[in-house]
C-alpha cells in the first residue's frame, strides 16, 4: 500500500538529499543514509521545507531555493570592523579564518575574517552561503501524518 500523504504541516518526512550551489558544487549531503525531520522542528530551514510541500513518498526533484529563502541575502550590516586589540595577542589572524564570537546574549556567533588592514580586522557574520541560490536535490522516502496541525494563514 502506497502512502499518499503529502509533505506539509503535521508530517514527519524521511528523505535523502543533497544541497548544492547552482555551479554544481555540493555543500552537504545525506549520502545514502536517510534523514528524518518533522515539518517545523527546526532541522531544516523553512524555505527547504516549504519547497517540498505537496511532495509524496517516492517523489524526487531538484528544487531551486532562492537565497532569501535559503541562507538569506548578504547583509552589509553583518560585516563588522574590529580592532586587532579585541583579539588574543598571540592569535594568528588570516583572511578566510572562521572564528567563534559571542553575541550580547552570550550565544555563539560564527564569523569569517574577510580583510586585515593594519589594526583593522573585517569580520563577516553573514552565513557563509548567504546570497547564494541553492539547489536542493531531494528524494522523499516516506511521509507520515503525525499531528493534525494545519497551516494557519493570517487574515
Amino acid at each position: 500500500m502506497t502512502n499518499n500523504t503529502p509533505v506539509g504541516p503535521g508530517t514527519r518526512v524521511t528523505l535523502l538529499f543533497s544541497i548544492e550551489l547552482e555551479s554544481g558544487e555540493q555543500i552537504d549531503s545525506t549520502e545514502q543514509k536517510p534523514a528524518e525531520f518533522s515539518v517545523g522542528d527546526g532541522k531544516l530551514l523553512p524555505g527547504f521545507e516549504n519547497a517540498m510541500f505537496g511532495m509524496k513518498s517516492g517523489d524526487k526533484g531538484k528544487l531551486l531555493i532562492p537565497a532569501e529563502s535559503a541562507f538569506g541575502l548578504h547583509n552589509e550590516e553583518n560585516v563588522q570592523r574590529l580592532r586587532r586589540g579585541q583579539f588574543q595577542a598571540n592569535m594568528e589572524l588570516a583572511v578566510g579564518l572562521m572564528m567563534s564570537f559571542s553575541d550580547p546574549q552570550d550565544a555563539e556567533l560564527p564569523g569569517v575574517i574577510t580583510k586585515i588592514q593594519g589594526e583593522s580586522i573585517e569580520v563577516d557574520f553573514n552565513h557563509p552561503l548567504a546570497g547564494n541560490d541553492i539547489v536542493f536535490d531531494v528524494e522523499i522516502i516516506s511521509v507520515e501524518q503525525v499531528s493534525n496541525e494545519i497551516l494557519r494563514v493570517k487574515s
